[in-house]
């Protein structure tokens, strides 16, 4: 097996249950992906008022969003405080994404929220952590999760209602994007097992597919919709678990170049582990050092001040300093210990790395 950590999944027929035991919603619509369902339920809720964003999120899926509703932001950061509600002033037809972010947050603050403001729908995103306790006893009106964030699976956007409501469904046909990410998936497989498949194949295949694929409203492809209810669900999420705590671990000690982020509530699944680094100069060295050591680390999310931002300062500050480390199902304790040695290594001479 080459050694490679991160980047995009590869398939993997061991993800597969042997006994499946799925804890999936009873009832939900199943599209391409999470951003193509929040589209097509806000217009479902049309003529619904604003629709408020945390300020820490995916400027792209805003930016996607706003083509729906008019889009405004409050207070939410990575750093354990949860959202600031006290900066979330929505109206009664409003409608408010929240999330649980890196799978750290608490459901607390938003079922006392919701049972404040009747009149505003809540719609929670756990992309981060689709199976979470509050996830699975979530009292919102709907739910949404982005199911290829945090599996093997070439597309897929889980949209429910804990409140049964009624729920739109995907429009049109299967998003192409899905067959070539599969593709790809297929072909990484190979190259990880040392066939001669070159890299750039499936890289190229892979960035084909996501370009494709972007806000897609059609329904998950054929391979997501047979597959999802067969994945050992628990015990890939319980894998990615194990190995972002060993890593924060192995961490602990610190670093003067970054923070580990930590914090969440007991029975947490972290979303990997974040590091905030010094400065933004830093975290992309880091980032470059990372990869030439095959560890390819993502940024959650850039904001760029000439484009769609969320005009909160702090929010923009530390996007420009975190990256994602990706230690997730994939790794074994191996794999751990590389990534913490070569943080490590980085981390006693930053400069020189």
């Amino acid at each position: 097996m080459r050694p490679e950590v991160g980047s995009e999944f590869h398939w993997d027929p061991a993800a597969i249950a042997a006994t499946p035991q799925s804890p999936l919603p009873q009832r939900f619509e199943l599209f391409a992906t999470g951003c193509g369902a929040l589209s097509t339920l806000l217009r479902e809720l049309a003529p619904p008022g604003r629709l408020h964003v945390p300020s820490f999120f995916c400027m792209g899926v805003a930016e996607a969003l706003s083509a729906d509703v008019p889009i405004t932001w409050y207070r939410h950061l990575p750093d354990d405080r949860g959202p600031r509600l006290e900066t979330l002033r929505a109206a009664p037809g409003d409608v408010v994404l929240a999330q649980n972010l890196f799978g750290r947050d608490r459901p607390e603050p938003w079922n006392a929220w919701m049972r404040a403001h009747p009149g505003v729908t809540v719609v929670e995103d756990h992309s981060h952590d689709p199976f979470s306790d509050w996830a699975r006893t979530s009292t919102a009106p709907y739910a949404v999760a982005s199911l290829r964030k945090t599996l093997p699976l070439p597309d897929g956007g889980l949209l429910w209602s804990p409140r049964g409501l009624m729920l739109p469904g995907p429009s049109g046909a299967e998003s192409p994007g899905a067959q070539l990410k599969l593709v790809a998936m297929l072909l990484k497989g190979a190259w990880l097992d040392g066939r001669g498949v070159p890299k750039d194949d499936f890289r190229a295949l892979q960035q084909r597919g996501e370009h494709a694929l972007l806000g897609s409203e059609g329904p998950a492809s054929a391979l997501t919709a047979t597959v999802l209810p067969l994945l050992d669900l628990a015990g890939l999420r319980a894998a990615s678990t194990r190995n972002a705590y060993a890593l924060m671990d192995a961490l602990a000690a610190g670093g003067g170049a970054w923070r580990v982020l930590t914090g969440g509530p007991a029975g947490a699944a972290p979303f990997r582990v974040q590091l905030v680094c010094e400065s933004e100069p830093v975290r992309d060295a880091l980032l470059a050092y990372l990869a030439r050591h095959g560890i390819f680390a993502p940024v959650h999310w850039r904001q760029d001040r000439g484009g769609v931002w969320s005009g909160d300062e702090e929010a923009a500050d530390l996007a420009a300093r975190i990256l994602t480390v990706p230690v997730d199902h994939r790794c074994g304790p191996g794999d751990v210990r590389r990534v913490a040695e070569v943080l490590g290594a980085f981390a006693a001479a930053p400069a020189a790395a």
